[in-house]
């Protein structure tokens, strides 16, 4: 569930690789499977899997044309996740992202901050702060316009 609610956080900054962005962000303050299942939905997203019901999106057809096909880099790595013992937590998230993209859905996160909060590793010097190897991002997203 946490990895369904983090996966997607960096479309605004960034569409290209969203997956392994977001991934490498919260690496080091998530388990090593939920950081696993963010990076590799990415590449599961363009390829059904009917044994969980989720076909190619119609909107994706919209975005991408019927004609599309993923770069080989998405198409090996999905490959290697469909091999791989959290393939299905990564699965999930495509399966669970196209509710929020149904026309009436209402969605929020209220109901899953005590989720966030107990699984999200938050460092006692905050994000940004903590000597991580993401800390610079960190910092760079919570001030954009730092002229140090």
């Amino acid at each position: 569930m946490l990895a369904c609610l983090l996966h997607d956080y960096v479309l605004n900054l960034i569409k290209v690789d969203h997956g392994w962005w977001s991934a490498q962000l919260v690496e080091p303050y998530v388990s090593e499977r939920v950081s696993w299942a963010i990076r590799y939905h990415q590449a599961l997203r363009f390829y059904p899997d009917p044994s969980v019901g989720y076909e190619y999106p119609e909107l994706y057809v919209r975005i991408f044309g019927k004609e599309y096909v993923p770069a080989p880099y998405i198409k090996a790595a999905y490959e290697q996740a469909r091999e791989h013992k959290w393939y299905m937590d990564s699965r999930m998230i495509t399966v669970h992202d196209l509710y929020a993209f149904e026309p009436g859905a209402k969605v929020s996160l209220e109901p899953f901050v005590d989720i966030i909060g107990r699984r999200f590793r938050q460092p006692k010097e905050g994000l940004g702060f903590d000597g991580s190897p993401v800390a610079h991002f960190w910092r760079t997203l919570a001030y954009p316009d730092n002229p140090l």
